[in-house]
């Protein structure tokens, strides 16, 4: 029987990084039908669209625009949104036929696919607690029974970027969401995850890794480790200034 895990474990047997994996994934569950939220560039798409020659439909799901309230390196004044746009844009050029631009935040345009549409949904939103909320929950009654949720940034710390960002809750939440709604989810390498949409299993949290042993958050939100982790930050910028006007003084 060729359950999840199984798919899982023969596409990690053949993949060496992220890409390889999903095309894997989406070539053996001969996928037609998926999303992606969190488009960016269009880098993703273009993998899935240039080798999975079973997707029929697309759903490119992006505001492509500056967000007052997302506190992420990731997003950037409008008009370098607007120049991600049109490369993702150029990237899926050769296949228009499939893709079905969105362009809107989750809660703006995910209505626009109809519910049980999806074979299978990949997040790579905006990472912090309320982005992933939202994405998963608005996302999850468009995945058909038997279908699969995956996602990037499972970050096992959530002080993925630093500090001064808003922290990544794709772990624990994602978990706790799995668990919320009866369905498997699955640890994968390359700070991925994978939840399954099935009615005839129960909440499972099956960590591939061996890395994710801790779902709480108390000890990551400890004042004793957020100042450590303030203190190391300013050291390393403080360190890479110096070097920097180094390198300037020698060049001049």
């Amino acid at each position: 029987m060729n359950t999840t895990e199984n798919i899982i474990k023969q596409c990690t047997d053949k993949s060496c990084n992220l890409y390889d994996f999903w095309i894997h994934f989406v070539n053996l569950t001969q996928v037609s039908k998926l999303a992606e939220i969190g488009v960016l560039k269009g880098n993703y798409a273009e993998k899935i669209l240039s080798n999975c020659d079973s997707v029929q439909t697309y759903y490119m799901i992006d505001p492509w625009r500056y967000l007052d309230d997302w506190n992420k390196p990731a997003n950037k004044e409008n008009n370098i949104m607007e120049q991600f746009f049109l490369e993702a844009k150029f990237n899926t050029d050769f296949a228009a036929d499939k893709r079905v631009i969105l362009r809107g935040k989750t809660t703006e345009v995910v209505e626009e696919i109809p519910d049980d549409k999806l074979e299978f949904a990949y997040i790579d939103g905006d990472h912090t607690l309320k982005g992933i909320a939202i994405d998963l929950i608005r996302l999850f009654p468009k995945i058909r029974d038997g279908g699969w949720i995956g996602g990037d940034d499972f970050s096992k710390t959530v002080w993925q970027h630093s500090i001064i960002f808003e922290p990544t809750l794709v772990f624990p939440f994602a978990v706790y969401f799995a668990e919320a709604v009866g369905a498997q989810i699955y640890a994968l390498p390359n700070s991925q995850f994978l939840i399954e949409k099935n009615k005839d299993q129960a909440f499972a949290f099956i960590d591939l890794t061996g890395d994710y042993v801790d779902t709480s958050l108390r000890k990551q939100f400890r004042l004793d480790n957020i100042l450590k982790l303030q203190l190391k930050e300013t050291f390393i910028w403080k360190f890479a200034r110096r070097a920097k006007q180094l390198l300037s003084s020698k060049n001049l």
